[in-house]
């Protein structure tokens, strides 16, 4: 593996990085990310919930009587999976044009940075609001989202128009759609999408990456529908579906590919290659907090990824490996190399707390070969 990070290393610093471009969309969030108290030691000091088992359980002993659970907000930043993943292409230098939830009739100034950094900004929504709850083994989202309901197709067309849908979702290098879970008309949004494209010339075929963002919260008829819409993009797009491990195991129950129980005990490369002759699609990856498994083109790739016990910040960390792979996607790398720009981006953002810049990638490349075998 310390032979490979190094050529992915030499190979990004020889390259000339094409200028690259991507439409995102359609969420937006504002999110406040927060610390459970265990013990308050003084006002300036306290002992955290470290786990969210520990927090459960401190829930649970609650049943029956009552509780009092301190909350400690450490920042409040952008948020929802569009715009971070959207943040973070920034940062590594794609070209981003945004449609989604930023504010309305005036843009959330939380969101100034990044639509100052961004091509083409359609705010069509009010943003969700979401509570982060951080722990060490995962975080608990906590999120207020009925502004999103308000997004449809007919928003879309509305607030964007057919001139300008037609260029910034044909004539660039990538589509991403992210949040399919909480953008609750999302499918209605892409049968109009596939309805307009039906009429439409696109100039070329780009990728388009979609993120469902934990589907296991809406009913399994509209689950089975968005994955039949997506099939229909094959006709447009080179589909890539993201999904985290629970996720995969979510979409292949709906698909009936196994019971439950039987999805759990296979390996992610046999989930992976199930899920991969199901839908038929261009690619399908799974992230997973060791590592990442993808097919594509009838081959099957696992990379482990940089674990650290001690992350700083872990919202947002699965849309910064989404931003990582979807350039490597751009560039044309192996697919093995492609997974490795997506863990080496997320393990920079949850060590650092923020994107990286693609300088600052390659470094981390650098880095993690040179402290393979450790926790850093």
């Amino acid at each position: 593996m310390r032979d490979k990070l190094l050529a992915l290393k030499l190979k990004l610093e020889s390259v000339e990085m094409p200028q690259f471009s991507a439409t995102l969309g359609f969420d937006g969030f504002i999110d406040k990310i927060i610390k459970v108290v265990d013990k308050r030691e003084s006002i300036d000091s306290y002992i955290p919930i470290n786990s969210i088992a520990q927090f459960g359980e401190r829930i649970s002993r609650a049943s029956g009587l009552s509780t009092n659970i301190e909350l400690v907000p450490i920042t409040t930043k952008l948020g929802g999976n569009g715009p971070i993943m959207g943040n973070a292409m920034v940062r590594l230098g794609v070209d981003i044009s945004y449609v989604g939830a930023l504010g309305i009739p005036n843009i959330d100034p939380i969101f100034f940075d990044f639509i100052e950094h961004c091509q083409d900004v359609y705010s069509i929504g009010e943003p969700g609001q979401t509570d982060a709850l951080e722990f060490s083994d995962g975080k608990i989202m906590l999120g207020k989202m009925e502004s999103l309901g308000q997004i449809g197709w007919d928003t879309l067309l509305a607030e964007v128009g057919e001139e300008n849908i037609n260029r910034i979702f044909g004539d660039v290098d990538l589509v991403a759609n992210l949040n399919w879970t909480m953008v609750n008309r999302m499918n209605e949004i892409w049968q109009g999408f596939l309805d307009f494209l039906s009429t439409s010339n696109l100039k070329n075929r780009p990728s388009f990456f979609v993120d469902l963002a934990d589907p296991g919260k809406r009913n399994e008829e509209d689950l089975s529908l968005a994955l039949e819409l997506l099939k229909q993009f094959t006709a447009y797009y080179k589909v890539v579906l993201g999904l985290n491990y629970r996720e995969a195991l979510e979409v292949a129950s709906v698909l009936r590919i196994k019971p439950m129980e039987e999805l759990e005990a296979m390996g992610l490369e046999e989930l992976v290659s199930a899920l991969a002759a199901k839908l038929d699609l261009s690619c399908i990856v799974i992230h997973a907090i060791e590592g990442a498994i993808a097919f594509k083109d009838g081959e099957c790739v696992y990379v482990d990824g940089p674990y650290t016990a001690t992350p700083k910040l872990t919202t947002g960390a699965g849309d910064n490996f989404n931003a990582g792979f979807c350039l490597g996607l751009m560039l044309g790398l192996t697919l093995e190399e492609i997974l490795i720009m997506g863990t080496a981006t997320s393990g920079f953002y949850v060590r650092n707390s923020h994107s990286p810049t693609l300088e600052e990638l390659i470094s981390f490349l650098g880095l993690w070969k040179e402290r393979f075998d450790e926790d850093f």
